[in-house]
């Protein structure tokens, strides 16, 4: 192919059509797929961030896991949320959570970093509005628990989220 009947932008052109259809054949088979639950508490922290916005009073989340329901009850110990219904329907379990109307944000944080007893203060200052308000979940060897217990019972952990 000399270059006076074929210039430099054909092949160009060839080049980037070839590119095209090579995106194209391997975006079709992306429907395919079905999305995969990366974070079950994200998800279930993001359904209620969203409908305490909403102002609904109550909202369903699934699936259900241990470290949700800690979770929860560590935010319905400090009066953030009501009553949880936790329903078993043989599968993946789902929650009811009354809403109270008391959340403002929350949150995972991931990964689960390692905070040893005296970079707690940081983190919450770093993370919490106010030292006065929010909390920061961490899972420790003595359970789930916010920042305030963690520091009482003199242990670092892992810290899984906040709400404020």
């Amino acid at each position: 192919f000399g270059s006076s009947h074929f210039g430099s932008s054909f092949w160009l052109g060839f080049l980037l059509l070839g590119d095209l259809r090579l995106w194209l054949c391997t975006r079709s088979h992306l429907h395919n797929l079905a999305m995969v639950r990366i974070s079950v508490l994200r998800d279930c922290l993001n359904g209620i961030c969203n409908a305490e916005k909403r102002g609904k009073r109550q909202v369903q989340v699934r699936p259900n896991s241990k470290v949700v329901i800690k979770f929860l009850q560590v935010m319905q110990k400090h009066g953030y949320i009501g009553d949880l219904e936790i329903i078993d329907d043989h599968r993946a379990g789902k929650v009811v959570v009354d809403l109270v109307g008391r959340i403002n944000k929350c949150g995972v944080i991931s990964p689960r970093f390692d905070v040893c007893l005296g970079d707690i203060e940081q983190l919450a200052s770093n993370i919490l509005p106010s030292r006065q308000f929010g909390h920061l979940v961490f899972t420790t060897p003595y359970g789930i628990m916010d920042h305030e217990e963690a520091r009482r019972k003199n242990t670092g952990g892992k810290i899984v989220g906040f709400f404020f």
